[in-house]
């Protein structure tokens, strides 16, 4: 479970390793690292900007669907805590496509498809943050980083926002203190990245486009993931466990309508509304305050640099288009946190650049894919559409996924250089005695 704990008592508790690891961030790529480097022995020193575990995860600030692909089956295993995660999440198995009028243009079995390799699975991410959690994870909250400097070790600067009794009456904290390595693990608008050379570096995809994200109620087909690739919107629902998340998009030059009248546009364009469909563009309307995610991705120049690296979203984030951005985050922690597992200070350099090396193509190759797949999916062309849903009826979705599967084929090999480390297997649920 989160505990919340000050630097200054996780630093304490680092004072024997021989590498001391800070990690900024307590999302999905940090905490994953984290939970990982905890469950071989480490003490990182984990930190979050956020002020309080409430509004780290729920899910007005926090809070949306991933789908989760067998990449980060490795990690489950590792930190044992594959009944969590089957228990807080539902198996997805079914991928249905309409036409912009509502209609069903295809429907395919992506369980099958992923079924060779693992499983395919629905959750949210507060829920997520739960699983990887579940053994003790202390966080410094409210705790952001205002400088650093790299030598030998390095030099940290931090500032810690006071939380008892009322962080709005008392002044923020500031220290030092000195690292071996520093993971940046911040997210897409990392504010800590722009500390290291890579960070400064950011190329970006931007679609124009964004959405607000919803919850509807669990529905009759609890397994089936639907998208709708409209003229000027898109519709997609995805079930997690027992709800469905809901996101609907649209230019940014539609963003001043709000959820409730763009809304009734997209209902209003619909010939065929099928009780999913009525039901999301009802959530999404009645919705308070909904979230607007804009879809605009980040690509840094470099990850590594000496004694610092870049993690997850601050590395590389990613448009949600191919549902990959959450797996490879967790798929980099994971190869990462091998790497770490018997590093140490001298060699620390080397294999901080080995990770990059092995894990970057894999991570911008997905990255190129989520780049592509938006380029169909969000346009507000009628005559793109018409083309694009012929197109629909005549590629499955194993075309679409190709490169995907191509890692999947591929697994990261982060124990290539340490036969002491098995690299990943895929799970298999134990068979149930009848």
């Amino acid at each position: 479970m989160i505990i919340p704990r000050s630097v200054d008592e996780q630093y304490a508790a680092a004072a024997g390793d021989e590498v001391r690891i800070l990690i900024v961030g307590g999302g999905i790529a940090g905490i994953t690292l984290a939970q990982l480097l905890r469950a071989r022995g480490r003490h990182p020193v984990l930190i979050e900007r956020s002020p309080d575990l409430a509004r780290m995860t729920d899910d007005n600030h926090a809070g949306y669907m991933l789908a989760l692909m067998p990449m980060v089956d490795p990690v489950f295993t590792e930190l044992e805590v594959w009944d969590e995660y089957r228990e807080r999440s539902v198996e997805i198995d079914r991928y249905t496509f309409h036409s912009r009028t509502g209609d069903v243009i295809r429907s395919d079995r992506l369980g099958r498809l992923l079924d060779p390799y693992g499983e395919y699975r629905g959750i949210a991410r507060g829920a997520l943050i739960d699983v990887l959690a579940t053994a003790d994870c202390p966080i410094a909250f409210g705790t952001t980083v205002t400088d650093l400097s790299e030598d030998e070790t390095v030099t940290v600067e931090l500032e810690t926002a006071a939380s008892e009794p009322d962080p709005t009456d008392a002044e923020a904290t500031s220290l030092m203190e000195e690292f071996d390595l520093v993971v940046i693990a911040d997210g897409l608008n990392s504010r800590t990245r722009r500390f290291v050379p890579g960070g400064r570096s950011l190329g970006s995809v931007d679609t124009a486009w964004g959405g607000w994200v919803a919850w509807a109620p669990a529905d009759a087909d609890p397994r089936d993931g639907s998208e709708l690739w409209g003229d000027g919107f898109f519709l997609g629902a995805y079930p997690v466990k027992d709800r469905i998340g809901i996101f609907l998009g649209c230019p940014d030059s539609r963003q001043p309508l709000g959820p409730r009248r763009f809304a009734a546009e997209v209902r209003g364009k619909l010939e065929n509304l099928s009780p999913r469909l009525d039901s999301a563009l009802t959530a999404v309307a009645e919705a308070d305050d909904p979230f607007f995610w804009p879809l605009r991705d980040a690509r840094t120049s470099r990850w590594a640099t000496g004694r610092t690296v870049l993690l997850g979203d601050a590395a590389a984030g990613f448009l949600p288009t191919a549902g990959i951005g959450a797996g490879m985050a967790m798929e980099s922690a994971w190869a990462l946190g091998r790497r770490l597992a018997e590093t140490d200070r001298r060699s620390l350099p080397d294999d901080l650049r080995a990770y990059e090396q092995g894990q970057r193509p894999r991570v911008e190759s997905a990255q190129d894919n989520s780049r592509q797949l938006a380029g169909l999916m969000f346009s507000d062309s009628t005559i793109l559409a018409v083309l694009r849903e012929k197109l629909l009826g005549l590629l499955s979705v194993k075309v679409a996924l190709k490169p995907i599967i191509a890692l999947l084929d591929t697994p990261a090999a982060a124990s290539a250089d340490n036969p002491s480390l098995p690299g990943p297997q895929p799970w298999r649920p134990t068979p149930t005695p009848a």
